[in-house]
């Protein structure tokens, strides 16, 4: 999940959780705002560690510049 998408997750959340006011029988609308929020750290988490690791791969080797 990019952290594009994991920031959004935590925003939707947030407003889910604090902002909005609204009532639906059955649905409790701060655990599913929690659960966002949750969803959207684990997101973030994950894609730092991923780009702390891809860091020191190198795609395709490396460069060679050929001279006629």
């Amino acid at each position: 999940m990019p952290i594009g998408t994991s920031i959004f997750l935590i925003a939707v959340g947030a407003i889910i959780r604090y902002a909005v006011t609204f009532h639906v029988s059955g649905v409790s609308r701060p655990v599913i705002g929690l659960i966002l929020i949750i969803a959207g750290i684990v997101g973030v988490v994950l894609s730092l560690i991923y780009m702390a690791t891809a860091r020191g791969r190198v795609v395709g080797g490396p460069y060679e510049e050929r001279r006629l």
